[in-house]
């Protein structure tokens, strides 16, 4: 998905939970400085990474509850999950670099998948 996806209540289950891709969600507000400066990379990543991270979005305003779920006291954060489960919270601004940088870092852990690892 080379677009992030702006997640609702009803589906953040569906499209970060049980996504069977690791999820970078970015935890925002429209009236956050720092959060309208990462968004631009955030949306970088989104189309690098495209095939391998779905980026998702979550709007604290509209969805405190979520926020709350995951103990997001400062934004942005950023959190990867992966198989359902919060591997990474990044918060604060952060550059591309240093981004891609703790991404890879947890991708790196996984099991590789593909037409490779079938042939394994």
């Amino acid at each position: 998905m080379a677009t992030p996806v702006h997640v609702t209540a009803q589906n953040f289950d569906r499209e970060v939970v049980q996504s069977g891709t690791p999820v970078l969600v970015d935890f925002w507000a429209a009236w956050c400085g720092p959060c309208r400066l990462i968004a631009p990379i955030v949306e970088e990543v989104a189309k690098e990474y495209d095939g391998t991270l779905k980026v998702a979005k979550v709007d604290v305003d509209e969805l405190p509850d979520l926020a709350s779920r995951y103990q997001v006291q400062s934004i942005p954060t950023l959190a990867l999950f992966v198989h359902g489960a919060l591997v990474k919270r990044i918060i604060g601004f952060v550059p591309k670099p240093e981004l891609k940088r703790q991404v890879d870092a947890v991708l790196r852990t996984l099991p590789r998948t593909g037409p490779a690892s079938r042939n394994a």
